[in-house]
């Protein structure tokens, strides 16, 4: 990935200077504080609170995965002319960092998610969850002559999770912060979108409010996820135990047989009624193990991008995670 970003920066310098030449005649000019994130939530919460007062955009289209995006030369264009970038600042958008490193743009606002709430967390592998092997990535090192370098490397470095905005409580300082960060940059509408914040934080608190709810009149506190756990956050924020097939950040997307064998017998053992899959993910495992055991499907949302579909409806993170109240209830309280 590296390669193809250096490749589109390079051409990016190219287009920058015919772009630079000059500009259309007769278009009306947008004065508006001009916001560019890279995923779905920082957009949701960013339109939360701008409203039409900001000029924002996403780089990642609706329907597709962060883990596999690639940034364009229009893209890197977008960020050029932003005044405020919004990164996850994780492993799933590092390509955001060399994006930023390589525009032109000293007044260039970046804020990142994970350093908006007041702690973040390392990914954590549970009981029957598959890890990541290291040993291809490492042999194709050593192969370009790179292997002695960065030898150890894997064992010393610390991943965290990066969905920090899975809990809603996090979700609230982030909007905290991140319209503080707005205000500071546009003064003149300061006003406007304190007042937004505050609409939208008391929606948040509701949410909060029906997942304690939730949790706290159920029988049992354990979930199983046929997918990637990106929910680490949310768990936590709710005393929630559970088993998932890979960490948040994982880009496998076969399990083993002895993975899919666990989660099967962890649902037919803890008799859980229903058992999730991401959204935009693969249901084929989670199709396995409910046909093996009985147990309903459902979707938990992440949030991380959402289909083309709802995002033209204008589906945000409040309905998503409203739907999340509603299938966890019945996975905490069903039979």
């Amino acid at each position: 990935m590296k390669k193809n970003i250096l490749c589109m920066i390079s051409a990016l310098a190219v287009m920058l200077s015919f772009w630079g030449c000059g500009s259309p005649r007769n278009l009306k000019k947008d004065d508006r504080l001009k916001v560019v994130a890279t995923v779905f939530a920082e957009y949701d919460f960013l339109r939360q609170i701008g409203g039409d007062a900001i000029n924002l955009s996403m780089l990642m289209l609706p329907g597709a995965d962060i883990h596999t995006f690639d940034p364009t030369p229009k893209d890197m264009k977008t960020v050029q002319d932003a005044d405020m970038f919004v990164t996850v600042g994780g492993e799933s958008d590092a390509w955001a960092d060399t994006i930023i490193e390589s525009v032109d743009n000293e007044g260039l606002e970046c804020v990142r998610l994970m350093d908006l709430v007041d702690q973040v967390v390392e990914e954590e592998i549970v009981e029957g969850m598959e890890v990541q092997d290291h040993d291809d990535e490492e042999h194709q090192e050593d192969a370009d002559g790179h292997g002695d370098e960065d030898a150890g490397s894997h064992e010393e470095e610390k991943e965290f999770d990066e969905h920090v905005w899975t809990s809603p409580q996090n979700a609230m300082q982030i909007v905290e912060r991140l319209c503080d960060k707005l205000s500071r940059l546009d003064e003149k509408n300061a006003g406007l979108y304190q007042n937004n914040a505050e609409r939208y934080l008391k929606k948040l608190e509701k949410l909060d409010q029906k997942f304690t709810k939730v949790v706290s009149s159920s029988k049992r506190r354990e979930i199983v996820v046929a997918d990637r756990f990106p929910f680490r956050y949310f768990a936590d924020a709710y005393g929630l135990k559970y088993y998932a097939a890979y960490p948040g950040c994982s880009t496998q997307t076969g399990a083993s047989v002895e993975t899919i064998a666990f989660l099967i017998d962890k649902v037919k053992e803890d008799k859980i009624p229903v058992v999730f899959h991401m959204e935009l993910s693969s249901e084929l495992m989670c199709n396995t193990i409910c046909d093996e055991t009985g147990a309903k499907k459902a979707q938990l949302n992440a949030v991380h991008n959402i289909s083309k579909r709802n995002f033209d409806r204008g589906i945000g993170y409040l309905e998503l995670m409203e739907k999340n109240v509603d299938v966890l209830r019945e996975a905490l309280q069903g039979q």
